[in-house]
């Protein structure tokens, strides 16, 4: 082991050895833990897509500007790209994504643990047990054992620091990107975190090596085996390193636990168990494994997600209590544990669950789909295939205006394939309208809207460009003119590119506009022959730029107000879905919350008696 790896693991669990006296101390989230330790150890570019719980790393490494080049890619493959290139240039570097967004990178995360690295290269992945924000809970710890490459798994938001840390010596060292697996948890909670000094590492020179990195047959057969026996040294290394390491209390109750769940653990058992944390999980501490199993009575296996750790554990001949015990889905939060073993769940408030009134999530007072979606909703013998994003809403009531949701950008090759197979049916021409944003567009929507086009589809797609990424935060994306340090760049304008794929019926409107909506709408329901729709209009919660300014006058500067004496009751206006609209049952009188209300006029649009009107300026 190099002495630069050694003194960076010195550093880790469980006593931290200190560099000296550190420069400060910050309470950090998990992910603002992750930038600044990609700033300390010397990390020069890194690369990602939003997407929650990951979003917050990449915007707080943006932080670092002068010291770090952060961009945002179109989609996670990119990302995973461009910090490929980086490495193979000899900067240390991430990638960041959430936990589906690994599946949009695994190309080439395969093909690059075979080749190795230059500079450093962690690829790190934000999992969401519980999935409070995703399609599904997949386990991305998975991906290392699949990709043979070496991972580690932080806990707190000190761990997060001083991981990424360790993640590029163990990657420089080893000759391997190494894989940082994160929680939800873990990534928004706050600890903390002992800050130092940035590491200035020098760019590693570049060295032309064909056989190293071009991924022809001939040299990944050999790079091949050298995977093999990397893997073979890291399990010597995951024996000795302190990532994983053992707390003796009573011997009755062995945990075997990684990640959040290794405190979630301790606040049940304190010390009437004994414990092995593992910060490092591929390759897993077998030998460790063993020596604590046999000092310990009953093993529990305490982890999120899949029995990774649980199937290894048995594939030694250890028994152990892990999913026939704990549930198999959702957080292993303390509470669930405590259930699980103990049948026994700690006092809390006593409630009348009956009484309190659901609030699902809705589309902001304001929001530019909602005029689109209250019109596409009225739509008969139609297959509204959704996408990834705020407007995944579309599906609830009151506009129903959504039959199914895969996949980030999946929409219009969805669309298309129900559409083919709808047109074979021939019995009441069901039409199919394919709906995505336009950073979802940027990511992965190109390539499926050009499937169409090629394929010589009938589908009517529609590109919602409210101008920013807007579930995740408003985070710049190739369409809304700037980088994410603020630099001004090319704006890729969407009705250009599309008519650039060979679309001739297309059309820009307002989806504010239920008139024009609604004509559109027909027209596009006309037409034997594939169509693009795209509504744009800023996001109502968005930083207009000048060029938001210049192109939408008026931005949101009114607000609406019902005259109630010509309220006649009828209660259309709710039927808009917007959380600034109310209406009193007793007096049949609907009325607008002020502060929510941002004058879009859809609701006045909708009211068959002109009772809601603008406010006068």
């Amino acid at each position: 082991m190099s002495k630069p790896i050694a003194e960076t693991l010195a550093a880790a669990k469980p006593e931290l050895k200190k560099q000296s006296e550190p420069k400060m101390k910050k309470l950090f989230t998990g992910n603002e833990a992750l930038a600044r330790g990609a700033y300390e150890a010397g990390v020069t570019y890194a690369s990602a897509y939003p997407g929650t719980p990951s979003t917050e790393i990449l915007e707080n490494t943006a932080l670092y500007k002068g010291a770090i080049l952060a961009e945002w890619a179109p989609n996670e493959k990119v990302a995973l790209e461009n910090s490929i290139g980086a490495s193979i240039a000899g900067g240390r570097t991430f990638a960041s994504m959430k936990h589906v967004g690994l599946n949009v990178a695994a190309d080439p995360l395969f093909t690059f643990s075979y080749t190795g690295v230059n500079g450093g290269m962690v690829i790190i992945t934000a999992d969401e047990p519980g999935h409070h924000s995703s399609q599904n809970e997949q386990d991305n710890r998975n991906y290392a054992k699949f990709a043979k490459i070496p991972m580690v798994e932080p806990s707190d938001s000190q761990e997060c620091k001083d991981m990424m840390k360790t993640a590029m010596e163990i990657s420089e060292e080893y000759d391997t990107p190494v894989l940082l697996r994160m929680t939800t948890r873990v990534c928004h909670s706050k600890g903390i975190v002992e800050c130092y000094d940035r590491e200035e590492v020098p760019f590693k020179d570049y060295i032309k090596q064909t056989n190293k990195y071009v991924a022809a047959p001939a040299n990944t057969n050999r790079n091949r085996l050298k995977v093999e026996e990397r893997t073979i040294s890291l399990k010597e290394f995951s024996e000795t390193t302190p990532l994983n390491f053992t707390e003796m209390n009573d011997a009755k109750i062995g945990v075997i636990s990684s990640g959040g769940s290794f405190y979630y653990a301790k606040e049940v058992f304190g010390t009437d168990a004994s414990y092995l944390k593992l910060g490092f999980t591929y390759p897993l501490p077998e030998k460790m494994i063993q020596e604590f199993a046999s000092q310990v009575e009953t093993i529990y296996v305490i982890e999120e997600n899949d029995p990774y750790i649980e199937e290894h554990v048995k594939l030694l001949g250890i028994e152990c209590h892990g999913y026939d015990t704990f549930p198999v889905t959702g957080e292993m939060t303390p509470d669930v544990i405590r259930k699980a073993v103990f049948g026994e769940m700690l006092e809390a408030n006593k409630y009348d669950r009956e009484k309190v009134v659901g609030r699902p999530p809705t589309l902001c007072a304001g929001c530019p789909h909602r005029g689109f979606f209250y019109e596409l909703g009225k739509r008969k013998d139609t297959y509204i295939s959704g996408d990834i994003g705020c407007y995944t809403l579309g599906y609830l009531e009151p506009y129903n205006a959504m039959d199914s949701c895969i996949v980030m950008g999946g929409s219009m090759s969805i669309g298309h394939g129900a559409q083919q197979v709808f047109n074979m049916k021939d019995t009441n021409k069901k039409r199919v309208v394919s709906v995505l944003g336009d950073s979802t567009f940027f990511h992965t929507g190109i390539n499926s809207l050009t499937n169409v086009i090629y394929n010589k589809g009938n589908s009517i797609n529609v590109i919602l460009d409210n101008r920013i990424t807007g579930m995740t935060g408003h985070q710049e994306n190739p369409g809304s003119g700037f980088k994410l340090q603020g630099e001004a760049t090319n704006i890729i304008e969407v009705e250009p590119l599309v008519k650039a794929l060979g679309f001739k019926n297309v059309r820009t409107i307002n989806p504010n506009d239920l008139k024009e909506v609604k004509e559109t709408l027909d027209w596009a329901y006309s037409l034997d022959e594939a169509s693009v729709i795209i509504t744009r209009y800023p996001c109502v919660l968005k930083k207009f730029s000048d060029a938001d300014k210049q192109e939408f006058e008026g931005l949101f500067q009114t607000k609406c107000t019902v005259e109630e004496d010509k309220c006649i009751g009828c209660s259309k206006c709710m039927k808009t879905g917007c959380p600034a609209l109310s209406f009193d049952k007793v007096a049949k009188k609907a009325s607008i919350d002020r502060t929510q209300c941002v004058g879009c006029d859809v609701c006045a649009q909708v009211c068959p008696v002109d009772a809601i009107i603008k406010e006068v300026k």
